[in-house]
């Protein structure tokens, strides 16, 4: 087990490269189990999640290569081989295969899923989907059981806008007899990324990106070659802590479309942001001022972003109020930060954070991955050296993230805890 050592006050300068996207990652990788040929995906991050999900398609017959961010899976000798735990356990976006398997197979059993500790996420958005698509759904010893006969097209309206329930009944009604209308559908880019794929591998679909989603039902899917969307949450996270510590930092490899509603809090809050097609830049900030923050479905401000604005906001002069109305649990990293000298108090679903205040480095523990993020950029921030343990969180979505930060001029190294520290860390 490794801990991650950062020491705080260097200030950071230069260009810093985005990776694909990891909340398309999970959805791509099990879409190719809908193909009857290789499916080849180009630019894909080297992060825990994507070997874990290689893992899973090997375990139901897929032969599969991953190289230098390019993945290629043969799906053709794949059969619907029960996964009720194991690797099913360590991701939540593993659901994703109940809808791939369902389309191709009319059937499957998987794990109720893992991931990150967030609060309720119930997935009876994804079940009243495949329901309305004719298939039978159980939970029988803490696995899903999904069965159908033959799936048909159907009228599906979302009672909560879910990216997951929406890729999910997506993944199953491409190969659907009929057409499929998924209403109040999520609108994230990664729906967009993950109906490219498909229509490339011969579905038919139309409004993905918007709230209504129009499926036509194809009887096989063929073999493609697709490239990934830049991950526009890891860009944010660079951008955020660029206007932290940064003195002229280049983001490459983004969307600024994606980044919208970032970048109208970053300039807010007094941060200079210069956009590109293809690069954002982050001159130096000399004061911030106060802003609020209320996460919403995109195109709003990110839930995935809080935990790091967060922190930036311990920078600003005076009050500023973040409220998430998406997970109600996604302030664990709070007491953390109050360990390293925040000051921020938390009054049910929102945190108010009272600035500036020098953070101090201390040990401290990522509950989950963007906590881990927002940690990061705390010790980034801080005075001294931070250490951060829980560091499997961050490797499920951060690639690379030790390197990329020492190419901006920060000093972070892992290194492997003593078996004192790691008997502390499980008496915590």
């Amino acid at each position: 087990m490794e801990k991650l050592n950062i020491a705080g006050g260097y200030p950071l300068k230069g260009t810093i490269k985005v990776s694909g996207a990891k909340n398309s990652a999970v959805a791509l990788i099990p879409a190719t189990i809908l193909a009857e040929s290789p499916v080849t995906i180009e630019g894909l991050p080297d992060i825990s999640d994507v070997h874990t999900l290689r893992g899973l398609l090997e375990e139901i017959g897929g032969d599969v290569s991953f190289d230098n961010g390019e993945m290629e899976v043969d799906p053709s000798r794949m059969i619907s081989m029960p996964l009720p735990n194991g690797k099913v356990k360590k991701l939540r976006a593993s659901y994703y295969l109940m809808g791939a398997m369902l389309g191709r197979f009319k059937k499957a059993v998987i794990g109720l899923p893992g991931g990150c500790h967030l609060g309720p996420r119930p997935i009876d958005q994804h079940i009243k989907g495949f329901e309305a698509l004719g298939a039978k759904v159980t939970n029988e010893q803490g696995a899903i059981y999904l069965r159908a006969d033959e799936l048909r097209g159907a009228r599906i309206y979302l009672d909560v806008v879910s990216v997951g329930a929406t890729i999910n009944i997506m993944l199953a009604a491409v190969r659907a007899k009929g057409r499929t209308i998924i209403e109040n559908a999520a609108k994230e880019p990664e729906i967009i990324d993950v109906s490219t794929l498909l229509t490339n591998m011969g579905a038919k679909i139309k409004g993905a990106g918007t709230d209504v989603i129009r499926i036509d039902g194809v009887e096989s899917l063929n073999g493609c070659r697709h490239t990934i969307i830049p991950d526009r949450i890891e860009a944010g996270t660079f951008m955020i802590l660029a206007a932290a510590v940064g003195d002229g930092v280049l983001i490459d490899n983004v969307i600024p479309h994606h980044m919208e509603s970032l970048i109208a809090k970053l300039r807010e809050l007094g941060v200079p942001v210069e956009t590109g097609d293809e690069q954002i830049f982050i001159a130096k900030s000399e004061r911030l001022n106060t802003v609020d923050v209320k996460t919403l479905v995109y195109p709003g401000f990110p839930t995935d972003l809080q935990q790091p604005f967060t922190v930036l906001l311990t920078k600003a002069t005076g009050s500023s109020v973040v409220t998430d109305t998406i997970y109600s649990a996604r302030f664990k990293h709070i007491d953390e930060l109050r360990r390293m000298n925040a000051n921020i108090k938390v009054e049910g679903s929102t945190a108010i954070i009272n600035g500036p205040t020098q953070l101090q480095g201390a040990k401290v523990k990522a509950s989950d991955l963007r906590a881990g993020a927002a940690l990061v950029i705390a010790g980034l921030l801080a005075e001294g050296v931070t250490e951060v343990t829980g560091l499997e969180h961050i490797d499920r979505g951060y690639s690379g993230l030790v390197d990329k930060l020492n190419g901006l001029g920060a000093t972070i190294w892992r290194e492997k805890m003593t078996e004192e520290e790691m008997e502390q860390l499980k008496s915590s």
